[in-house]
């Protein structure tokens, strides 16, 4: 009999954005009828950054670990990284055919592992799209993802507007709400004093 759970497979690569995905994960590994599957890359594999992929073993099995130079921040140091990850992430993606590829935000990392998933034919589920960012590259990336992904999930509704303002299929696009709200539901708080 053929494993009928839907495989999910999550990327993060900075403490940052894994804080944000934390809940998205906790939700995905406690459903039964999905298989979590976790890559782990960029600055969590990192000493200079703290080697943070050990806080996420904590809490989840990492089902994969891309490990990138991060050595050289010029144009010529990350574009050969982007080369390394997404010829990485292409044999990765096919050894674990996952059902969806879910991404956030607007790091060359990410744009790596899209360009991947979308030559490998995966579906991609994009959070924050939408957003700006004035002057910098991040917008860029940020836009380019949104065009390979299939799935859309913003933070505003302005950013929901934009996205299908950049041509995207208004029915694939949900404004869900800023991913660090449900970091904030589920604090405890202290006591209120008198």
């Amino acid at each position: 009999m053929q494993n009928s759970k839907r495989k999910i497979c999550v990327v993060t690569g900075t403490r940052a954005e894994y804080g944000l995905l934390y809940w998205l994960l906790k939700e995905i590994q406690k459903d039964k009828t999905l298989k979590l599957q976790l890559i782990v890359t960029g600055m969590h594999l990192s000493p200079e950054f703290g080697l943070t992929y050990k806080e996420v073993e904590k809490e989840f099995k990492i089902t994969k670990k891309i490990k990138l130079a991060l050595k050289d921040d010029s144009c010529i140091g990350i574009s050969n990284d982007m080369a390394k990850l997404q010829q990485k992430f292409t044999k990765t993606l096919k050894d674990l055919t996952p059902d969806i590829l879910v991404i956030l935000g607007d790091r060359w990392e990410m744009l790596s592992v899209s360009i991947s998933a979308m030559l490998c034919n995966i579906p991609i589920a994009h959070i924050h799209g939408g957003e700006t960012t004035q002057g910098a590259i991040d917008e860029a990336i940020r836009h380019s993802i949104t065009k390979m992904a299939h799935l859309h999930f913003t933070a505003t509704n302005k950013y929901k507007k934009r996205v299908i303002q950049l041509g995207e299929n208004p029915k694939r696009v949900f404004n869900v709400g800023g991913m660090g709200v449900e970091n904030i539901k589920s604090l405890t708080f202290a006591p209120k004093t008198k």
